[in-house]
């Protein structure tokens, strides 16, 4: 999908079938010199001249194009009026200026290569996998659409919204629908949503902590507290009762009456996740769980806290620069925290 904004000048057709494609990285125009050059035309034959050796330049390029008869061309670079009448006047749709992200993805889509030289075009370059080419109107603006491939490898997803913020929202949730897609097709394991899953966990440390005595049970019980917290945000964010509707999760789950028990986010009922085929993808809930607890190991390793704070120096003190090196009496009596 192209936006209007690219379309050159000229006739465009509206629908083309089966189109023969051709992509480029060159522009259709005369080219000017890299360096300023001063050109002095003593005679109007002088200025005719000119022009006559550009004409004679851009339709030599088109005609290149031509023979391989095309119905439509694109370029990532520019392209003159006079090269898009050529095209047009041999029924050709030309586009201009297109992103290079763009013209890769048309490329993948309908199997065309992209070239940098008119002159080096073949038949093999020409892209014939499209199966349609078509101009829309959405809105106040005109789109143009390559459909229809034969192996597409690429596409375009329209968005459209009332406002940028929304926009841009909308944006930020396709982009978590497509990463989920990309996870279930990497690794195909679904667990039950809901808060299901973190609360058949929750059960089993609470069963895990009343086999051992001592002070090792009290980890099993604060992981099983901290598993808990998926659900009873899900039962704040639905506005349900929390304390009631966490009371009745914990029994369902507790006895092992139903493990796909969980809370459903439209209605905050407590039902079957299977049922309702809400479903979490495995790697991602395995990733975040591993992440959590390598975060409290973490914290729970550190055993003491470094200032970066240097001492103040004592007033009317020595001015010397010299660095002090520091032993192991100074570094005892340093204090950590600053006052």
């Amino acid at each position: 999908m192209i936006n209007k904004d690219v379309v050159a000048p000229g006739k465009m057709r509206r629908k083309i079938v089966n189109p023969r494609i051709i992509l480029l990285d060159c522009p259709l125009e005369y080219k000017k010199g890299e360096n300023q050059t001063n050109a002095e035309l003593l005679k109007e034959e002088d200025w005719n001249l000119l022009l006559k050796m550009e004409e004679e330049y851009i339709e030599e390029m088109c005609m290149q194009i031509l023979k391989f008869k095309p119905d439509v061309v694109i370029t990532e670079k520019g392209l003159s009026d006079l090269a898009c009448h050529y095209l047009s006047k041999h029924g050709v749709s030309a586009i201009r200026r297109l992103r290079k992200t763009d013209n890769n993805r048309i490329a993948k889509a309908c199997g065309a290569v992209i070239v940098n030289r008119p002159d080096e075009l073949q038949e093999s370059d020409v892209g014939t996998g499209a199966g349609l080419f078509e101009v829309k109107k959405i809105g106040d603006e005109y789109f143009a659409y390559i459909v229809d491939c034969k192996d597409p490898k690429a596409c375009t997803v329209l968005l459209r919204g009332a406002s940028k913020d929304l926009l841009n929202e909308v944006e930020r949730n396709l982009q978590d629908a497509m990463s989920v897609a990309r996870n279930i097709i990497k690794n195909p394991k679904l667990v039950p949503g809901g808060g299901a899953t973190e609360l058949t966990v929750s059960a089993a440390l609470k069963q895990k902590s009343s086999s051992i005595e001592g002070i090792e049970k009290w980890p099993y019980e604060a992981a099983a507290i901290a598993f808990e917290a998926i659900p009873r945000t899900l039962a704040q964010n639905c506005g349900v009762n929390v304390i009631r509707t966490m009371t009745a999760l914990q029994g369902k789950h507790a006895n092992g009456e139903n493990a796909w028990i969980g809370i459903d986010g439209n209605t905050g009922s407590i039902t079957d996740m299977k049922e309702r085929k809400i479903w979490d993808a495995y790697n991602v809930k395995a990733q975040a769980f591993k992440t959590a607890i390598e975060a409290a190991c973490m914290l729970l390793r550190i055993d003491d806290i470094v200032s970066g704070i240097k001492k103040k120096q004592a007033p009317g003190g020595s001015g010397s620069s010299k660095p002090k090196i520091e032993t192991e009496a100074d570094a005892d009596n340093e204090q950590i925290l600053p006052d």
